[in-house]
C-alpha cells in the first residue's frame, strides 16, 4: 500500500498541502486560509485532496506542519494573560531591555509594550551569585505570597526568571514547586528549564515569550488534532521549528518558542537538500508569498543559523548595530530576513505625493482588488496583473478567476491619476520598489554578513518569488536563478525534507586556554545524554539518533558570539587549537578581520542538536506530480520597463522549457506560481525539473540602490523608507 507524508504551511492569503507517496507521487492543493481558525483551512484542504484523488485518512503515515500561530499572537498582542517571577531589583528587566536602538537618531521611536504588565511583574527577595553560590536565600513564606498575588489577578500562565538561575536552578525549582501545589493546572515557563544560559535580559524575554503563546499554540494545536481525528486521519503530527528541524506537537506545545518561526523554515530546509543534490555551494533563497518576503543563506550546503532574533522587528535579521526592535527570543533559528512586502502589499500614495508599497496587507479577505472580493486597496498583485505577468484566468490552476477591469479601474483612480502617469508606468514603478524593499532581506542574509550575493545562485520560490526573482538577481549581480518544482508550495515540501530535531545548551564561560577540559567534556556528555533520552521517548535509538556539536566563542572583551561546529572526539588540546583557528575563520568571515594568535578566545556556551531519522529513504530522488499541466495559453502583452516597453512573451509549461534552453521574454505558468523570464535571460530545466535561469549582464558594477533609483526616477515615483516592519498576519 502507498503511503504518504503530507507538508503543511499556512501563510496569511493561502494555505499549501503537499502530500508525497512512498512511490514518489505528489499531489498539491493552494487554499484560502482560514484565519480565524487556521485548522479548518488544513482539514478541508485535505479533504479535496481526498476528493480528487480517491485517497483517504487511513493513507496518511505522517502530517508535516508549519505555522504562524505562535508569531501571530505576538505580533497582533492576542497572547496569554501572563505573571512573572523575577529575583528583587530587576523587575522592569523587560523594559530597560539592551539600550539599543533599532533606528538611529529617531526620538521618536518608542519601544514595544511588554508582553507582560508591570504589576504582573512579582519579585522575591532571593539572590545567587554568577558562580552558582547561595548568597541570600529564598524565603518559601514570601515566593507563596507573590504566586498567590498572581493567582488572585486570575493570569493563564506563569513565567519564572530568577538571576543566575542558569548556574544555580534550585531557588527557581522551589517556586516552580509551589505553584504546582497551589494550581496543578498553570502553564509554567521555568528559566533553568528553557534557557539556562547567560545575559538576564535574553534570558527573560525568552522565558516570557515561551509563557505567552504557550496556552495559544496548546489550544491550536489541540484543536487541529481534533479537527484531523474527525476527518478520520489518526496521523503523526510533527511541527517544524524555527531552527529547521522538526518537533513533536507535544514538545511544542510545552516549549512553543521553539516554533515562533515555524512557518519560513521549511523551504529553506528544501532549498538546502535541492542545493546539496545540485552541487550547488552558495544559494540566498528567496520566498515571497502574499503578505512577507523571506531570505536566508546556505553556504556550503549549511544553513546559516542565530542563536538569537526578536519577533516583530521588521527586517528579523537586519544589521548587528540596529538591533532593538521586538521581542527578543534567544533559541536557534535560521538567520532569515523579512520585509513586509508580498503579492497582497498595498499600494499607496504618502503625504509627501511618493509612492509606497505596504507594509499592510490585504490578506486571503478582503485581498487583492482583483480578487474581485470586496478589496479597495490596490496591491502588488493588482499590479503584476496590470503590467501582464499573472494570467487573470490562470490563478491557482484558474480556481481563482481575477478581475483585471477592477483592477484597473481602481489602480488608475488611485495611483495612476495621482501621480500624472499612464498606468503601466505606475504599474512597473510598484513592481520595482517592491523589488527594491526585498532587496534590503538579500542584502541583510549576504553583505551585512561579509558575503557578495555575486557569488551566490538565487533560490527562488513561493507565489511570487520566481515573479520577482530575476530582476531582483539582476540588480545585486546575481548571475544564476534556480526555481524548483511546486515553487508557490515549496514552504509545505520542503517540510518533507526536514528531519526531528532537540536543541540543548547550556552557559559555561571559560578561557579555552586555561579551561578544565574534563569539566567542559562533562558538561557536553550531560547535554548529549539528555538529547539521547528525549529521541529515544520518540522512537529514534541506534542508528536513526545522531548528535551534533557546537559551541559559541568570542574573543575575551566581547559581548556577541560566533558559532562554530565542532567534530567529534575527546575534548582535550587539539580540540581547543582547533576550535580557536575555527572561530578564527568565521570571525574573519564575517567582520573581515580576526585578532592576533594571542588574543584569548573565551567559551560562552556548548551546544548539542539531536537529530532524530527517519526509516527508509527520505524524499524520492525522482518525484512526479499527478496535476495535469493544460495546453499554454497564446502569447500575451507584457511590459518590462521604460528600457522595452510592452513585448509580445510566450507562455510555456515547466516542461516546454526542454530540451531548451529558451530565451527570454518568457513567462511561465504553472498552478501554484508564475515564473517570469525578462528579455535576453535563458532559461531551462535541469534533471530535477528546476528551472535554471542564466542573466545576461548580471555581474555588471551598477548596484541595486542604484538599480532602484533609476527605477524610481524613470517612474516618477520614491523607493519606500518605512515598509519592512513585519505586518499582524503573514505571507
Amino acid at each position: 500500500m502507498t503511503t504518504y507524508r503530507v507538508g503543511v504551511d499556512i501563510g496569511g492569503t493561502f494555505t499549501d498541502i503537499v502530500l508525497l507517496g512512498s512511490d514518489g507521487a505528489i499531489h498539491t492543493k493552494k487554499i484560502s486560509s482560514s484565519v480565524d481558525n487556521y485548522a479548518q483551512a488544513i482539514v478541508k484542504g485535505l479533504a479535496e485532496v481526498f476528493q480528487e484523488s480517491g485517497l483517504d485518512g487511513r493513507a496518511i503515515e505522517e502530517i508535516r506542519h508549519g505555522t504562524t500561530v505562535a508569531a501571530n499572537a505576538i505580533l497582533e498582542h492576542k497572547g496569554a494573560r501572563v505573571g512573572l517571577i523575577t529575583t528583587k531589583g530587576f523587575r522592569d528587566v523587560l523594559e530597560i531591555r539592551t539600550l539599543r536602538m533599532p533606528r538611529l537618531y529617531d526620538m521618536a521611536w518608542t519601544k514595544p509594550q511588554p508582553l507582560v504588565e508591570r504589576y504582573l511583574r512579582k519579585f522575591v527577595d532571593e539572590r545567587i551569585d554568577a558562580f552558582g553560590k547561595v548568597e541570600r536565600a529564598l524565603d518559601p513564606r514570601d515566593a507563596e505570597q507573590q504566586v498567590d498575588a498572581l493567582l488572585a489577578e486570575k493570569v493563564e500562565t506563569i513565567a519564572v526568571c530568577l538571576l543566575n538561575s542558569f548556574t544555580n536552578p534550585m531557588h527557581e525549582l522551589t517556586i516552580k514547586e509551589i505553584i504546582r501545589k497551589k494550581a496543578p493546572n498553570m502553564p509554567l515557563s521555568i528559566s533553568c528549564e528553557v534557557l539556562p544560559e547567560i545575559k538576564e535580559y535574553e534570558r527573560t524575554s525568552t522565558t516570557v515569550v515561551n509563557a505567552y503563546v504557550m496556552p495559544i499554540v496548546a489550544g491550536y494545536l489541540r484543536a487541529l488534532r481534533k479537527g484531523l481525528d474527525d476527518a478520520g486521519i489518526p496521523a503523526r503530527l510533527l511541527l517544524m521549528q524555527s531552527n529547521g528541524g522538526l518537533t513533536t506537537d507535544t514538545a511544542a506545545a510545552e516549549r512553543p518558542m521553539n516554533i515562533i518561526e515555524s512557518g519560513p523554515a521549511g523551504g529553506v530546509v528544501g532549498a538546502q537538500a535541492l542545493a546539496r543534490a545540485k552541487k550547488l555551494p552558495k544559494i540566498i533563497t528567496f520566498d515571497m508569498g502574499g503578505t512577507t518576503a523571506k531570505a536566508a543563506m546556505v553556504e556550503d550546503g549549511e544553513v546559516a543559523r542565530t542563536h538569537e532574533y526578536s519577533v516583530g522587528a521588521g527586517i528579523m535579521i537586519g544589521s548587528r548595530l540596529l538591533t532593538g526592535a521586538g521581542y527578543t527570543l534567544k533559541v536557534p533559528a535560521i538567520d532569515l530576513a523579512e520585509v513586509g512586502a508580498g503579492g497582497g502589499s498595498q499600494v499607496w500614495i504618502d503625504r509627501g505625493g511618493s509612492l509606497q508599497i505596504g507594509p499592510e496587507s490585504a490578506g486571503a479577505l478582503p485581498g487583492p482588488v482583483c480578487y474581485n472580493m470586496g478589496g479597495t486597496v490596490p496591491t502588488v498583485t493588482d499590479a503584476n496583473v496590470l503590467l501582464g505577468y499573472i494570467n487573470p484566468m490562470h490563478l491557482v490552476g484558474g480556481a481563482l478567476k481575477l478581475n483585471a477591469g477592477k483592477a484597473r479601474s481602481v489602480f488608475a483612480e488611485t495611483i495612476a491619476k495621482s501621480l500624472g502617469m499612464t498606468i503601466e508606468h505606475a504599474a512597473y514603478g510598484a513592481h520595482q520598489i517592491a523589488a527594491s524593499n526585498m532587496i534590503r532581506g538579500i542584502k541583510a542574509v549576504s553583505t551585512e554578513r561579509g558575503r557578495d550575493p555575486r557569488e551566490f545562485a538565487l533560490f527562488a520560490f513561493g507565489g511570487n518569488g520566481p515573479l520577482f526573482a530575476c530582476g531582483m538577481a539582476s540588480a545585486l549581480g546575481m548571475s544564476r536563478v534556480v526555481v524548483p518544482p511546486s515553487a508557490g508550495l515549496f514552504s509545505s515540501f520542503g517540510l518533507l525534507y526536514a528531519d526531528v530535531e532537540h536543541h540543548y545548551s547550556r552557559t559555561l564561560r571559560r578561557l579555552l586556554r586555561g579551561a578544565n577540559l574534563g569539566e567542559v567534556q562533562g558538561v557536553w556528555d550531560a547535554l548529549a545524554d539528555q538529547a539521547m533520552r528525549q529521541l529515544a521517548l520518540e522512537g529514534f535509538t541506534g542508528a536513526r539518533a545522531r548528535l551534533r556539536r557546537s559551541a559559541a566563542l568570542h574573543y575575551h572583551g566581547q559581548s556577541y558570539e560566533l558559532s562554530v561546529a565542532m567534530p567529534e572526539g575527546k575534548i582535550d588540546r587539539k580540540m581547543v587549537e582547533y576550535l580557536e583557528e575555527a572561530f578564527g575563520q568565521e570571525h574573519e568571515k564575517t567582520y573581515g578581520h580576526r585578532a592576533g594568535p594571542e588574543e584569548p578566545v573565551e567559551l560562552v556556551s556548548v551546544q548539542v542538536v539531536g537529530q532524530g531519522l527517519r526509516e527508509g529513504a527520505g524524499v524520492p530522488e525522482l518525484v512526479r506530480s499527478t496535476r495535469p499541466e493544460p495546453a499554454p495559453p497564446p502569447p500575451r502583452q507584457a511590459y518590462f520597463g521604460s528600457a522595452h516597453g510592452w513585448l509580445e512573451t510566450p507562455i510555456l509549461r515547466r516542461s516546454d522549457l526542454s530540451p531548451g534552453p529558451r530565451v527570454g521574454p518568457l513567462i511561465i505558468e504553472e498552478y501554484d506560481a508564475t515564473c517570469v523570464v525578462p528579455p535576453g535571460a535563458q532559461a531551462s530545466l535541469d534533471a530535477g525539473s528546476n528551472i535554471v535561469i542564466e542573466l545576461s549582464g548580471a555581474n555588471s558594477p551598477r548596484s541595486a540602490a542604484a538599480t532602484a533609483r533609476a527605477s524610481a526616477r524613470s517612474t516618477g515615483s520614491r523607493s519606500s523608507r518605512s515598509s519592512s516592519r513585519r505586518t499582524a498576519t503573514r505571507r
